[in-house]
């Protein structure tokens, strides 16, 4: 039997709201057995930009990254955020460390094409060091990654969260028994967006196609779902959207993907 390996990815307004991001990372530190905790931080990094006269550049929902805001990404997503969540972690008995893809070579990326958009210094995940990652699991440390990854030539690349979670997750299936956990200010897809508690509790693969067709997904979640559905196709054995309180309490609202039902 594989031991059991849960990934939660922390996002959207959690990471903005202090109470919020305390609960988030208490649950986690909660969690029993191996955990790797993956976060981004781009409110935070546009904020920052405003206060540094850095403009962001937003297309299709997604960060243009230039070498300007590379510079502030790196050092609000790899620094600031990820230090202060390693910080609360540790007094939270929960042995943290912070990691970028850079780090020990673990998260490999080529760079976006530039075609049909340039986004600049994005990168999609190439590799991820499965043996790399096992063995700072076997030394009792819990991963926290950022949105940050790099291309082994030099170059750190800005890459997408909710997809390192997803990759992360379906890298570690061979070995683990992988739960991911998509963590945000919502209680899960919605099937009415000005409706909170309309939470669709489950979404199969042919659901989620039907939904997509009639245009009844948040265009936020599109992108979400798509990478949940990937690592399902890759072994992840389940994938969870939800709120916080999800962690720790197993009857909470949430939203479940499965490839098919039985």
């Amino acid at each position: 039997m594989k031991p059991h390996l849960q990934i939660v990815k922390i996002g959207g307004g959690v990471l903005e709201d202090t109470e919020k991001l305390s609960a988030a990372l208490h649950a986690f530190a909660q969690l029993e057995g191996a955990k790797i905790l993956v976060h981004g931080g781009g409110k935070l990094a546009t904020d920052f930009g405003h206060k540094l006269g850095i403009t962001s550049q937003m297309i299709e929902g997604r960060r243009v990254t230039n070498e300007e805001s590379l510079v502030l990404i790196t050092m609000v997503y790899a620094g600031l955020v990820n230090k202060k969540m390693v910080a609360q972690l540790q007094g939270m008995r929960c042995n943290a460390i912070g990691l970028t893809g850079a780090d020990a070579n673990l998260i490999k990326a080529t760079i976006r094409p530039k075609h049909p958009i340039d986004f600049g210094f994005v990168g999609d995940v190439a590799r991820v060091d499965v043996a790399g990652i096992e063995g700072v699991l076997n030394l009792r440390m819990t991963p926290v990654f950022c949105a940050i990854t790099h291309d082994a030539a030099g170059q750190l690349l800005n890459t997408n969260a909710d997809t390192i979670a997803a990759e992360i997750a379906a890298a570690m299936s061979d070995q683990y028994d992988t739960t991911l956990f998509y963590c945000f200010d919502k209680k899960g897809v919605l099937n009415d967006i000005n409706d909170e508690h309309s939470v669709i509790e489950s979404i199969d693969e042919t659901r989620y196609v039907q939904l997509k067709k009639e245009q009844r997904i948040a265009q936020g979640m599109l992108p979400k779902l798509a990478n949940s559905f990937n690592a399902l196709h890759r072994g992840v054995t389940r994938v969870c959207i939800g709120s916080v309180p999800m962690l720790s309490d197993t009857q909470y609202p949430r939203t479940t993907l499965f490839l098919h039902h039985e």
